[in-house]
């Protein structure tokens, strides 16, 4: 067999714009949310000087424990906006909803639920096993 045989699969352009508009809408609400986390997490609105000592001591504490949650959670969009980016390159490269393990397509619903995905649930399965 050549490889002119050799069928290539991926998602129509019709199907691709879909998953593009998905990635769009979740790229803008992922960046909203990023703003609002680093805007909380420079905020210093829990100025503590007007509270009495032993409430004090309570809220540095949570105040800490509060910014630090805040941060995980910036990171974690951050990571998401990237992986969000890098599917709409997949996109433009027309390889978007290849598992990149197998070469088969990623079911839609998967797509549609988790549109950065680069596996297929099968494939992310195994990895985890081998973990």
């Amino acid at each position: 067999m050549s490889d002119d045989n050799k069928i290539v699969k991926r998602y129509s352009d019709e199907e691709l714009n879909e998953f593009k508009e998905i990635i769009e809408e979740k790229l803008t609400q992922a960046k909203e949310n990023l703003s609002m986390l680093l805007e909380a997490f420079s905020n210093d609105a829990n100025d503590l000087g007007d509270t009495s000592p032993t409430f004090k001591v309570l809220e540095e504490g949570s105040s800490v424990y509060s910014k630090e949650e805040n941060a995980n959670m910036a990171a974690r969009q951050q990571k998401f906006i990237k992986d969000l980016e890098a599917a709409l390159i997949r996109i433009e490269n027309k390889t978007y909803g290849v598992c990149r393990v197998t070469g088969e397509l990623i079911p839609k619903e998967r797509l549609r639920l988790v549109p950065h995905a680069t596996l297929t649930v099968e494939a992310k399965n195994q990895q985890v096993k081998k973990k």
